[in-house]
C-alpha cells in the first residue's frame, strides 16, 4: 500500500519529504485521513487597525460572561461581523480559555462558523484538551480534517499528541505522527519534542528513543523526556545512562532533567548518587521547584535517610499533598507510626491520598486495628475512601481474620460503586481466604471478569490452608494453561498443599519444576516447606540432607520444620542436631528451649531434658507470652496467655478445660506443622 492511500489524500501525487526509518513504523499505524492541500489556507491575523475599526471586537477583552459574549455575538451577527474569521476566532477563544469558558457553546459557534481558521480550531482543541473530556479534542481535530477549510499547523500538533499522552493512546498517536510527517511538520522541534512526550507517555520508550536518535533536532526538553520516561517506566539505569550521554553533548540540566535523575537514585536506593545530585542542584543554583523537592524527599526516605527528609520537608513554603505523604509514608515505613499520624493531623487540606498512606503503613507494621480504626476515623471526617483505602482495610481483615468487617467492606465497595478491578477482586478472595470463608473466596475468584497470576496465588493459598489439597494444585496446572506464570509465593501455596496432603512425590516434582521449569531461586520458606513435607513423612535423613545441600545458608525456619518433624517421629539425635542450630542461630527463643526439653521428656532422658531447663535459665531466657486475636460481632479481641481482662473470660478458660479435656480423651494433640504453614502463607502474601 503507497503513502497516499495510507494517509487519504485523493489523487495528488504528495511532495517529496525526509523519510527517516522510524517512518515505516509511524506509516503502519496511520489511518486518519489529512484534508486536501490548498495553496493559500485561510488567514486570521490582522492588524490591531481592524480591532479599533470595530468597537465591538475591543468590548470582548471586558467580557465577563458567557450571557455577555451572546450580546456581544448578537450585535456582530445584525452587523455582518461574525462571518470574519478574525472576528469569530475571539468569539471561539474567549469561550475556549477564559475563566467563564463555555466549551459546548464554543464547539457550536465553530461548527457553525462560515469559514473557520485554523486558529480557531486549534484554541477549540486547546480548550478541550485542558477539561474533564479531553477526547472531544479528538472529535474536533477530525471535524477539522473532513471541514477541509482549514489544515493542522505546527500548533496544532503538540495540542493533539498531548491529548494522547493524556489519554494514552499509542495507536491514535502514531496518526497523529503520520499527519506531521506528511504535512512537513517533523523537523519543527516543538512538534518534535511533542512526538517524543507522546511516545514515552504511552510507554513506547523504544520508539520514543529511535525518533530521538535519528532526529537532527532537540534540546533539552528533548532529552527531559526521555530522561523522566526512563525513571518512570524504572529503568533507572537507562535514564543515569542517558544523563551522561547529555553530559557529553554539553546540554545544561535543569530542574526538570534533576526530578528524573533523583527519582532513579531513589529507585536504586543509590543515597551517594542522590547526595551527589542534591549537591549539584545546590552548587549551580537550580531552582528547587515542589516537584524538585518532592523528588529530593522521596529519595531520602526510600535510601532510609529521614533526618535530610524532614529537612527538606520543614524548608518547604508550598507543601503538597505529595509532600506530606511522603513524610507520612516514610516515617510510617521505619516504624514511627505515631509521628506519622501526628503529621497526618496537620496536614491543612483533607485528601485521600496520606490517609491511605498512613492505612498502608499500618498494615506494613502488622498493626491491622490501628487501620481499620483509622478507616472509620476517615469516614466521620468526610473524607471519602477510594479503591487503594479499601485495599488496605481488606489487608488488614486478612491479618486480623476479621472476616465479619471484611464483609461490611466487601459490602461498603458494591454499595458506593468503587471501581472494581483485579487487584481488588484478588484482595477481596485473599481476605475471604484467610478470615476462614473459602467457599466466598472461591465464588469471588469465579466471578471475576479478569484474574493475574496474584489472583490466581491467592486461591491457590487460600485453598492449602484449608486443606483442599488437590483443588489447589488442580488451580496451579490451571494457572498455567492460561499462560500466567508463577512466582514464589504461588509455589509456597503448592508445596504447602503437598505438606498437607502428604504428596511426596508431587512435592519433589514441583520443588524441582521451580528452578528448572520456571527459573525461580527457591528461598528459606521453600526449603521450609520441603522440610516439613519430608519429615511429616518420616523421610529425617533426606530432609536433613536437604538441608546441608541448600546453596543458601538454613535459618531457624528451616531447621525448625526438621525440629518439629523429629519431636513427631522420636528421633532424638537428628533433633539435637536441629536444636543445636536452633539455639545457636535464635538463643533467645524461648520455645526452642522448651521443645528441646519436651523432646527428651518424651524418651524418658530426664536428665537432658533438666539441663535443657536449666541453659534456658542461664541465659536468662523467658517464655514469651503468645497473643491471639479472635472477632466477635465485629469486634476484635486480643488476647494472651493467662489473660483474665475480658469481662467473659471465666467463660472463655471453662471452654477451653473442656476443649483440652476432649483432645485428651481421643488421645490426640493439636497439629503444630498447620499453625506453622498459616504463619507462612499469611506472613507472605499478607
Amino acid at each position: 500500500m503507497s503513502f497516499r492511500v495510507l494517509v487519504g489524500l485523493g489523487s495528488r501525487r504528495p511532495s517529496p519529504l525526509p523519510k527517516p526509518s522510524i517512518l515505516s513504523l509511524i506509516l503502519i499505524h496511520t489511518r486518519s485521513a489529512l484534508p486536501p492541500h490548498r495553496d493559500k489556507p485561510t488567514s486570521w491575523n490582522t492588524t490591531h487597525t481592524f480591532v479599533r475599526a470595530h468597537p465591538l471586537l475591543s468590548l470582548l477583552e471586558d467580557c465577563e460572561s458567557v450571557s455577555h459574549l451572546k450580546q456581544i455575538q448578537a450585535r456582530m451577527t445584525v452587523t455582518g461581523l461574525v462571518s470574519d474569521a478574525f472576528a469569530s476566532s475571539r468569539l471561539i477563544a474567549f469561550c475556549a480559555l477564559s475563566e467563564s469558558r463555555n466549551l459546548d457553546y464554543c464547539a457550536k459557534i465553530l461548527l457553525n462558523a462560515e469559514n473557520p481558521n485554523v486558529f480557531s480550531w486549534n484554541v477549540a482543541i486547546r480548550g478541550f484538551s485542558e477539561s474533564e473530556s479531553p477526547w472531544e479534542a479528538v472529535v474536533l481535530y477530525k471535524r477539522m480534517l473532513q471541514d477541509g477549510g482549514s489544515r493542522p499547523d505546527k500548533y496544532s500538533f503538540p495540542l493533539m499528541l498531548k491529548v494522547c499522552a493524556l489519554l494514552q493512546s499509542s495507536l491514535m498517536g502514531f496518526q497523529v505522527i503520520g499527519h506531521v510527517l506528511r504535512l512537513g511538520f517533523g523537523s519543527d522541534l516543538f512538534v518534535h519534542n511533542a512526538m517524543i512526550h507522546m511516545l514515552v507517555s504511552c510507554g513506547d520508550l523504544v520508539a520514543a528513543r529511535k525518533l530521538f536518535d535519528e532526529s537532527s533536532v532537540r534540546d533539552l526538553v528533548s532529552w527531559n523526556s526521555l530522561i523522566n520516561g526512563c525513571a518512570r517506566a524504572g529503568l533507572a539505569y537507562e535514564a543515569l545512562r542517558l544523563y551522561r550521554d547529555m553530559e557529553a553533548d554539553r546540554v545544561r540540566p535543569d530542574e526538570v532533567t534533576m526530578v528524573g535523575l533523583v527519582s532513579s537514585c531513589a529507585q536504586l536506593e543509590d543515597l551517594s548518587m542522590g547526595r551527589e545530585f542534591h549537591r549539584f542542584i545546590e552548587v549551580n543554583g537550580l531552582n528547587l521547584t515542589v516537584p524538585l523537592g518532592n523528588a529530593l524527599m522521596d529519595m531520602y526516605v526510600k535510601c532510609g535517610n529521614l533526618e535530610a527528609a524532614q529537612e527538606l520537608f520543614n524548608n518547604m513554603v508550598n507543601k503538597t499533598v505529595v509532600s506530606w505523604t511522603t513524610m507520612i509514608g516514610g516515617y510510617a515505613k521505619f516504624g514511627y507510626l505515631d509521628v506519622a499520624r501526628q503529621l497526618l493531623y496537620e496536614i491543612p487540606e483533607k485528601n485521600v491520598v496520606p490517609w491511605n498512606a498512613m492505612i498502608s503503613g499500618y498494615v506494613q507494621a502488622k498493626h491491622g486495628k490501628e487501620a481499620l480504626a483509622l478507616f472509620h476515623e476517615m469516614q466521620s471526617s468526610n473524607i471519602k475512601p477510594d479503591v487503594i483505602t479499601v485495599l488496605g482495610c481488606l489487608s488488614a481483615c486478612s491479618q486480623l481474620g476479621a472476616l465479619d468487617i471484611g464483609i461490611w467492606i466487601h459490602r461498603y465497595i458494591e454499595k458506593h460503586l468503587i471501581s472494581s478491578n483485579v487487584a481488588l477482586g484478588t484482595a477481596l478472595v485473599d481476605m475471604y481466604a484467610k478470615c476462614g470463608n473459602i467457599t466466598k473466596a472461591l465464588q469471588v475468584f469465579q466471578e471475576m471478569p479478569g484474574r493475574n497470576s496474584l489472583t490466581w496465588t491467592a486461591i491457590i493459598c487460600g485453598l492449602a490452608v484449608h486443606g483442599h489439597v488437590h483443588d489447589a494444585l488442580f488451580c496451579f496446572e490451571k494457572m498455567i494453561d492460561t499462560g500466567l506464570m508463577p512466582d514464589e509465593i504461588t509455589f509456597i501455596g503448592v508445596l504447602s498443599a503437598c505438606c498437607h496432603g502428604g504428596l511426596v512425590e508431587e512435592g519433589r516434582k514441583y520443588f524441582s519444576q521451580m528452578s528448572s521449569r520456571f527459573h525461580l531461586c527457591p528461598n528459606h520458606k521453600h526449603y521450609s516447606c520441603m522440610v516439613d513435607l519430608l519429615g511429616r513423612s518420616g523421610l529425617l535423613e533426606e530432609a536433613e540432607d536437604l538441608i546441608n545441600s541448600m546453596p543458601i545458608k538454613a535459618d531457624a525456619v528451616v531447621w525448625g520444620a526438621l525440629f518439629f518433624a523429629c519431636r513427631i517421629h522420636k528421633n532424638v539425635v537428628i533433633g539435637e542436631r536441629a536444636a543445636s542450630k536452633l539455639l545457636e542461630l535464635d538463643p533467645h527463643d524461648s520455645g526452642n528451649y522448651i521443645l528441646l526439653a519436651s523432646m527428651y521428656g518424651e524418651a524418658s532422658m530426664w536428665e537432658e531434658a533438666e539441663k535443657a531447663r536449666k541453659v534456658m535459665k542461664e541465659r536468662g531466657v523467658e517464655k514469651t507470652p503468645g497473643c491471639s486475636s479472635i472477632e466477635v460481632n465485629g469486634i476484635v479481641c486480643e488476647f494472651t496467655v493467662r489473660d483474665n481482662l475480658h469481662p467473659h473470660s471465666k467463660l472463655v478458660y471453662d471452654c477451653l478445660v473442656m476443649l483440652t479435656r476432649e483432645i485428651e480423651t481421643v488421645g490426640s494433640e493439636p497439629d503444630i506443622h498447620t499453625f506453622r504453614d498459616i504463619f507462612l502463607l499469611g506472613s507472605e502474601f499478607g
